[in-house]
């Protein structure tokens, strides 16, 4: 049985990101489920320096290299993902063994605007680049106007994103098992 991994790039625990992610479980099917938790220490290279890698980041790196698949549900403030997931990126690309290397990734998100997160999604596939994953290039899961996107049993409302998360979710399951 697979294990995914859901890394909810919102720290507010009733965010949409957190529903969201929540379906995308749904969607990928049976699995082993595990969930990341950004509440890092923000990266300081003299900390790095003085205690090594902290023992949160360790664990997320751990997570992701045990991981068969990676969903990242990531909102966009102001324009962007925000500083908690760059903060983690940046702390996991200090470990070794390279986590992210060749691991299916893919890529959701809910925001408030019109556009969904999609100018986040854009800046963290340019973010994740670097290390390497097997980034699905789609179907885009943009969810906009998140607040009123989910019923009261936190499910997705329009048939056409829960569509499109579907379909994602089948293609991440089948590139987990394809590895």
């Amino acid at each position: 049985m697979p294990t995914l991994l859901g890394i909810p790039g919102a720290l507010r625990r009733d965010s949409t990101n957190r529903l969201l992610l929540a379906q995308a479980r749904l969607a990928f099917g049976k699995a082993t489920h595990a969930e990341a938790d950004l509440r890092l220490p923000l990266y300081d290279g003299d900390l790095e320096r003085a205690e090594g890698i902290p023992e949160p980041v360790q664990r997320l790196a751990d997570q992701i290299a045990a991981a068969d698949a990676v969903v990242i549900a990531c909102p966009e403030y102001n324009k962007a993902p925000p500083g908690v997931v760059k903060n983690a990126l940046d702390w996991v690309s200090r470990t070794k063994a390279g986590p992210w290397k060749d691991k299916p990734v893919a890529i959701i998100s809910a925001a408030g605007g019109r556009g969904g997160g999609d100018r986040s999604q854009f800046a963290l596939r340019l973010m994740l680049t670097p290390f390497q994953p097997r980034l699905l290039t789609g179907p885009e899961v943009l969810v906009a106007d998140s607040g009123n996107a989910f019923d009261e049993d936190g499910r997705l409302k329009d048939a056409r994103y829960q569509k499109a998360l579907d379909e994602l979710m089948a293609k991440l399951r089948a590139e987990a098992e394809r590895a």
